[in-house]
């Protein structure tokens, strides 16, 4: 079972047991952290594809501990004008490990459909004509697709 699940905005191919590394998460060392935006499950029933997330989804992971990648050297230079510039950066990752992936095993109840339709009546309204205003006392018209012309 594996499942694909986005992370401090990017996307995790991640399977249960699992250690990643992931931009810097703001939980403690050894703390439990959950994520809900899972984008597809797969099991051996098949793949559960979200739009844009699977409902009722989530993985559990531990972080592990926090550390630093390599640095990166960022040279600048123009030529023939004596500019220079060197700058170094090393990102903060968070290792964590996946505990569980959960799907909810069955959908939660939702409201009655009503077949399709939706639960307030299309009200016919006035479409008034060059910006006009309907005021109280005028007599106003109901059909559809109409403007009210003075």
């Amino acid at each position: 079972m594996f499942a694909i699940v986005e992370i401090a905005g990017q996307q995790f191919k991640v399977k249960t047991d699992q250690e990643i590394f992931v931009h810097r998460l703001a939980a403690e060392e050894g703390e439990s952290v959950s994520f809900d935006k899972v984008l597809l499950v797969s099991n051996d029933n098949g793949a559960n594809v979200g739009t844009p997330t699977v409902g009722g989804a989530s993985v559990k992971a531990t972080v592990l501990n926090h550390v630093k990648g390599d640095k990166v050297i960022v040279f600048k230079k123009k030529r023939r004008k004596g500019y220079r510039v060197k700058n170094g950066h090393r990102q903060s990752f968070s290792k964590i490990k996946i505990n569980s992936i959960k799907i909810m095993a069955h959908k939660k109840g939702v409201g009655s459909s009503d077949n399709g339709r939706d639960s307030k009546s299309k009200r016919l309204g006035v479409k008034l004509f060059g910006g006009q205003h309907a005021r109280a006392g005028n007599i106003l018209v109901r059909q559809r697709g109409t403007r009210f012309h003075p």
